[in-house]
């Protein structure tokens, strides 16, 4: 099976952006290339296996087809939705974060 191209939307890049700044402004730099490595991985997995992505936000937030992806050593979701030829990465989210509240913030959809 061929893997989907993951295409992060600009809000996506953003919260990535958002993330590396947060690790390095922590004197971090190690932990910010994990984060990278973590979402390369994540991204890979997704665009193989969009369904394997937890549908439980597209239930509470009512948004159908939204899927969640954690990153793997940190605290963050991938969210995204599967079309017939990419995946649209819509956010990508600090676990701890009031996630129906984000993803309602403008740009989303």
């Amino acid at each position: 099976m061929r893997a989907k191209p993951v295409v992060p939307r600009e809000q996506a890049n953003q919260d990535v952006e958002d993330a590396l700044a947060y690790y390095m402004a922590k004197d971090a730099e190690a932990a910010a290339l994990g984060f990278i490595d973590a979402l390369e991985q994540a991204y890979a997995h997704i665009g193989r296996h969009p369904a394997t992505g937890s549908p439980r936000y597209a239930h509470e937030l009512n948004l159908p087809g939204l899927r969640s992806w954690p990153l793997t050593r940190f605290p963050y979701l991938i969210f995204y939705v599967e079309h017939p030829g990419h995946l649209d990465v819509w956010r990508v989210l600090h676990g701890q974060r009031d996630i129906p509240v984000w993803m309602q913030e403008p740009g989303h959809v």
